[in-house]
């Protein structure tokens, strides 16, 4: 069975641009400043092709610090909740009228600490703008991958978000999280329609997206939006395959292997078609589990 083929020009229909980007060739380099302006140059070119054609842009895992980098950078590049950073990417998104899910450092103050007073945390983390440059919500990564992650920042500690976007039940993850379907189900649970995941995986991991997320998608009657990298970072290879999913557990757009960006549509139509079709969620019996 298959997903319907939604239409992009019904009022309940939400367009979508994943941007499967390479990391800037010199995310490693001190200038930590200038890694973070260049990166914004990058999405504002972005943001100017596609304003007009989609209403949401997603870029991948810590596009604007750099995924593949040591805590020193991850701190020098941190931005505080409205920090300088997030006053760019809102005048951005007014300029150019286009809701952006972006991800990057953020330095949390954690309460007083000892000697030299404040203490900081830092987490990976991705930030939903909408239109009008309003933060609409925050998410700070909670099951961090390997030992990169957990070197670099701290892991989050509260609940993925929720949110009202544009009359969609919007859910946020960050890469590795999508992977534990605890996460995902709560997400469907609490009225998820779309459930959006920056990441940043490596094509030894290819069955995430052959696998496991076509399976979550369609066990949670959800859309899901995965925005990956491509190309290198250091050491590190990235695999693409950046892919919206139906909750049919069909792809309904891929972008292979290549740098490019895809608009993909989610369909109310399709996801009430697919409900009734696969009760899943209906049929639950949560008193047994």
């Amino acid at each position: 069975m298959t997903d319907r083929s939604p239409d992009a020009e019904s009022p309940d229909a939400l367009r979508l641009a994943l941007w499967q980007c390479a990391p800037t060739a010199d995310s490693d380099r001190d200038d930590h400043a200038g890694v973070v302006a260049g990166n914004l140059e990058r999405l504002e070119r972005v943001m100017a092709e596609v304003a007009g054609r989609a209403d949401l842009l997603i870029t991948p895992e810590m596009f604007l610090c750099g995924y593949n980098i040591d805590a020193t950078a991850a701190r020098a590049r941190a931005d505080e909740p409205d920090g300088p950073i997030a006053q760019s990417v809102a005048r951005l998104c007014s300029r150019y009228g286009l809701a952006v899910l972006y991800g990057c450092a953020e330095c949390v103050t954690a309460g007083q600490g000892t000697g030299d007073g404040v203490k900081e945390a830092v987490y990976n983390t991705i930030r939903l703008v909408d239109a009008d440059g309003m933060t609409i919500a925050t998410h700070h990564k909670t099951h961090l991958f390997g030992d990169l992650d957990a070197a670099m920042v701290t892991a989050g500690a509260t609940r993925a978000p929720v949110v009202d976007f544009r009359s969609w039940r919007m859910g946020m993850l960050i890469c590795y999280e999508v992977e534990f379907p605890e996460m995902v189900r709560d997400l469907a649970i609490r009225g998820a329609d779309l459930i959006c995941v920056p990441t940043a995986n490596m094509p030894d991991y290819d069955k995430v997206q052959q696998i496991l997320l076509p399976a979550r998608a369609l066990e949670n009657q959800v859309y899901l939006a995965y925005a990956n990298y491509v190309g290198s970072e250091r050491d590190l290879v990235f695999g693409g395959l950046t892919e919206m999913i139906g909750p049919g557990g069909t792809v309904d757009v891929s972008a292979g292997r290549d740098e490019r960006v895809v608009i993909a549509t989610a369909d109310r139509d399709t996801l009430r078609w697919s409900r009734e079709t696969w009760r899943y969620l209906a049929d639950r019996r949560p008193e047994l589990y």
